[in-house]
């Protein structure tokens, strides 16, 4: 799941304080490093794709990333909606899906939650302030899980677990990340992946206590 790196659309918690241009550089440099995770890991590609790319930052480079993946548009009402039938439009059988929200997302870590899959009907990746990074699911009909369940909340992952378990699937937990929205959540996520796209851009435009 990604939305186009667009300043004012993009990023926008974070653009109120770095201003609007730099935060959707930053999203833009989280994208890439998500893409490039998933390219490491072998990971078929499909991108669901919200906005347009002819507005990003790095447009480009975006663009030459995304040459081998497959692209579906993002559609339905709401964030959650737009979550089930993203794995619907995918294609057929198991797919762990993260956003590009977490740009220290190793390999390792990808490789290690997609493989939970071979335990558990799904698999959730839980972010640090409540939300997720990654959903797994051997079935993509089981993301109509998902359709009602509020997004952007401090117990979005307990009740992602809770409508999939209601759904009479198997759980699995993967390792917690933290997301990027906030300022501080930047700082960290970049001080812990030094070696990334994200932090040397936050390097050179991030506001540091």
């Amino acid at each position: 799941m990604a939305k186009a790196p667009v300043p004012g659309l993009a990023k926008t918690r974070l653009g109120a304080v770095i201003g609007h241009e730099a935060a959707a550089d930053l999203a833009a440099a989280g994208l890439l490093d998500t893409l490039a995770v998933c390219r490491e890991a072998g990971a078929e590609g499909v991108i669901a794709l919200t906005g347009n790319l002819d507005d990003a930052m790095r447009a480009q480079e975006v663009r030459t990333a995304l040459a081998d993946w497959t692209i579906v548009w993002q559609r339905g009402d709401g964030f959650a909606e737009r979550l089930a039938n993203a794995h619907l439009d995918a294609g057929p059988g198991p797919l762990f899906q993260v956003g590009m929200d977490t740009p220290q997302l190793t390999a390792e870590q990808l490789e290690s939650a997609a493989s939970a899959l071979l335990l558990h009907d799904a698999v959730l990746g839980p972010a640090e302030d409540g939300g997720w990074w990654g959903l797994g699911l051997r079935d993509p009909a089981d993301a109509q899980a998902l359709r009602g369940v509020p997004m952007s909340t401090s117990h979005t992952c307990e009740d992602t677990h809770a409508a999939l378990l209601a759904r009479g699937l198997s759980v699995g937990r993967v390792e917690t990340l933290r997301d990027v929205d906030q300022v501080d959540d930047a700082e960290v996520v970049a001080s812990s992946a030094p070696h990334t796209r994200f932090a040397r851009a936050w390097a050179t435009k991030g506001v540091h206590p």
